[in-house]
């Protein structure tokens, strides 16, 4: 196992990718790479890769299409994983690592959608003690599940859309309602319950122990709406319910927990706010029995697509993607030639990033700040993930915010492209994820000074790390310190060592230290790629990197073959030789694509 040390060492530049790589005959021959700072990989191995074939290149295509391939199979009954390199240390935490992920894409009549409409898949990796980690996946089974998979031979026909694609219209059934839950983002466990969470509806429960679906759960409770003076806006609340097939309030993917406090926070918005000019957002506080402890409504007068947010002691944070109704995209969604989706467009007609702190804790009747106006922080930028955020007091009274978070670009971004999937060729390009370095997912700070009223005096973002400039995206941190000041940041990012895909998909892990923004990096090597990290804690203190990271490695080799690995890292050793301190290797015949966020729950 090789490391690097992107932040000494010189290394390779790829050029620009073409942008069209279908069909796989039209793969470009491969060209020299310029130098850049990247690794410390031994010079026998910059030969080796700076001479690689031109078959190389077809090899990062069908690694990457093999990434997103469909999984029927499921583990009802629990399997041990052999370790097949080192083993798990004595004080490796006893717990369940829960990751789902959308693990059926493609149909048996020959249908794919994109990643993001792929039905969830649930997996478990129970670490029980004695270094056993015990194995189990199935689908998390949805009212669209029980539809789409034959029951007595297992296939699958997709007969819904999903936000983000679209079907031929016999295969689309004669529900009205177009849109499909999934349950397929990310997974909850919170008062002895598991859920697994998607954005458009309701979370799913599961049983924790056997993975069995108990079924849908209204998390924040049965919502009434009223619209008894306003017939226009009764239309659209119909309109959306009805025809998108979504609860009145759609609960958030992304939840977060104040281990401070043990309280978990989950967001919710207006269904009909897809057609509207405006955002609402419900703020909901749980305590460890899940008792309603808070409910904050806000209403903003801007057009916002939230997919992930923070807070802090003081406030709920969220970094607003500005976006606008595209009217002309209605009737063709409705008609069933194309997504829900394409009834969105981006709105970068401002060249900042609103910025809305929105009151958590004390009297959001402030005079001396309104919450409706947001702090424009002085670039532009789409939020994909946000890692942390927290306070910091300085002694002339003022109070200063800090959001670790992911963001790329808006020329980049695209609701028609994510992962690469068009909607009207139903194929995967992944030259879309590899294209335009500095616009993809990177990491930045925000920093934003408030004074002693809590009115905004500056704001800033800058790059996280001056040595570390690949994309990246995925960041968590030690959960024991959320909404609280961290030292250390753990991602997902590239070597940039592949020469058609660069940049995506991810294969190493980064620690950033917050302080001085130097990074230790982990290469999973060579044709091997990593998921979202998560971290576990050993809770020996408040040390933020006192504990594992454990990721998901997919490897890929000889011809349409890959093997799936639980890889646990020894966190403070990121970047040196030993970082590995065990990797379990899934049964072949169960391997499977990529997860999207996951869960640790200790026992």
């Amino acid at each position: 196992m090789q490391t690097f040390h992107p932040h000494h060492v010189t290394f390779l530049q790829h050029p620009r990718l073409p942008i069209n790589l279908f069909p796989r005959a039209a793969i470009p021959a491969v060209h020299s790479c310029r130098r850049r700072r990247l690794s410390s990989l031994s010079a026998s191995t910059i030969n080796h890769i700076d001479n690689l074939p031109a078959a190389a290149a077809a090899a990062d295509f069908d690694d990457y299409q093999l990434l997103f391939s469909s999984q029927p199979a499921e583990s009802v009954e629990p399997l041990q994983l052999l370790a097949v390199e080192g083993v798990l240390p004595a004080d490796f935490p006893c717990g369940t690592y829960y990751l789902v992920g959308p693990d059926m894409i493609s149909d048996s009549r020959g249908s794919t959608v994109n990643p993001l409409d792929g039905h969830g898949y649930l997996r478990s990796f129970h670490f029980g003690g004695s270094g056993k980690v015990m194995y189990m996946a199935r689908y998390v089974e949805t009212e669209a599940v029980r539809e789409e998979r034959e029951e007595a031979t297992g296939k699958w026909r997709f007969r819904r859309a999903g936000i983000f694609s679209k079907l031929k219209a016999q295969r689309v059934t004669k529900d009205p309602s177009l849109l499909k839950n999934v349950a397929n983002t990310t997974v909850l466990s919170w008062g002895g319950r598991l859920f697994c969470l998607w954005e458009g509806g309701h979370p799913y429960e599961i049983e924790p122990s056997t993975l069995a679906t108990v079924g849908p759960a209204d998390l924040i409770g049965a919502v009434v709406k009223i619209y008894t003076n306003n017939t226009c806006m009764l239309y659209i609340f119909l309109l959306s319910a009805g025809i998108l097939g979504m609860p009145p309030m759609r609960t958030l993917s992304h939840y977060k927990i104040d281990a401070k406090r043990n309280m978990l926070l989950v967001l919710s918005c207006d269904v009909e706010d897809m057609f509207l000019p405006n955002s609402a957002f419900t703020f909901y506080e749980f305590d460890g029995n899940f008792n309603l402890k808070q409910k904050k409504r806000f209403l903003i007068l801007d057009k916002l697509l939230i997919h992930d947010w923070a807070f802090t002691d003081t406030y709920y944070v969220l970094t607003g993607n500005r976006t606008k109704l595209n009217a002309p995209g209605i009737l063709p969604f409705v008609s069933g030639l194309a997504p829900l989706m394409s009834t969105v467009s981006l709105n970068p007609s401002r060249p900042t990033t609103p910025i809305y702190l929105l009151p958590r804790l004390g009297d959001e009747r402030n005079p001396a700040r309104d919450w409706r106006i947001p702090v424009e922080a002085p670039s532009q930028f789409w939020t994909s993930h946000v890692g942390n955020a927290f306070e910091e007091k300085h002694g002339s009274g003022n109070t200063e915010i800090k959001i670790q978070a992911s963001v790329c670009s808006y020329q980049w971004f695209s609701f028609k492209k994510l992962f690469g999937y068009d909607w009207e060729s139903e194929k995967l390009d992944p030259s879309f994820m590899n294209v335009g370095k500095e616009e993809l997912p990177h990491l930045v700070q925000i920093s934003i000074m408030l004074n002693a009223n809590g009115v905004c005096c500056w704001s800033s973002v800058v790059n996280s790390s001056s040595s570390w400039n690949e994309p990246t995206d995925f960041p968590i941190i030690n959960p024991s310190n959320s909404g609280q000041r961290n030292k250390f940041l753990y991602a997902s990012t590239t070597s940039g060592i592949r020469r058609l895909l660069p940049y995506f998909p991810f294969d190493s892990v980064i620690k950033l230290d917050c302080f001085d923004g130097v990074v230790k990096s982990w290469w999973s090597g060579s044709r091997r790629f990593v998921g979202e990290p998560m971290f576990v804690s050993k809770r020996t203190g408040d040390d933020d990197e006192d504990g594992y990271i454990i990721v998901v490695e997919v490897k890929q080799y000889a011809v349409f073959k890959k093997r799936c690995y639980l890889v646990v890292l020894d966190a403070k050793r990121v970047g040196h030789d030993d970082a590995v301190v065990a990797k379990m290797e899934v049964p072949e015949h169960l391997t499977f694509p990529f997860g999207f966020h996951g869960f640790w729950v200790d026992r």
